[in-house]
């Protein structure tokens, strides 16, 4: 069955989130899965795009942003106002509102934030996944060292 895990980012807080999906970026890349991130906007779309260029030589993940040459990448970043993203094995949402493809797709990964506000946004997203025919989950999201 596939599967949607919300991460709570309770203990690396908000403003760790975009380092929080580089690493959950690469884990599904190492595996060999083809990742959609799909952004709250282009802005921060274009933000996870230079940090996943940061990363050192040895890690890196080859990715494009929506719209742009590349399209062959394992990654794609993508908003929703980008409608032309590719159906990917892995969708990481970081919107307010579920994607359409993460009904699609065999994992969903997606975070609840420390924000109360948000969290509601979250809890609808949860009840989405739900009627997608995803089986729902929490985990803690913690940022590993190297």
């Amino acid at each position: 069955m596939a599967t949607a895990t919300f991460y709570l980012l309770d203990d690396i807080g908000d403003a760790q989130l975009l380092p929080f999906i580089c690493q959950q970026v690469s884990h599904f890349f190492r595996q060999g899965q083809r990742v959609l991130v799909m952004a709250e906007d282009q802005a921060q779309a274009e933000a996870l795009d230079e940090l996943l260029w940061q990363l050192p030589v040895d890690a890196f993940v080859p990715h494009h942003l929506s719209g742009e040459g590349g399209q062959g990448s394992p990654v794609e970043i993508s908003w929703p106002q980008q409608a032309n993203a590719a159906m990917r094995q892995v969708v990481i949402n970081l919107a307010t509102q579920a994607p359409s493809v993460a009904a699609r797709a065999q994992r969903v990964v997606d975070v609840v934030p420390v924000e109360t506000t948000q969290r509601a946004a979250a809890r609808e997203r949860f009840k989405q996944y739900r009627q997608f025919g995803l089986q729902p989950h929490t985990a803690h999201a913690e940022l590993t060292r190297n």
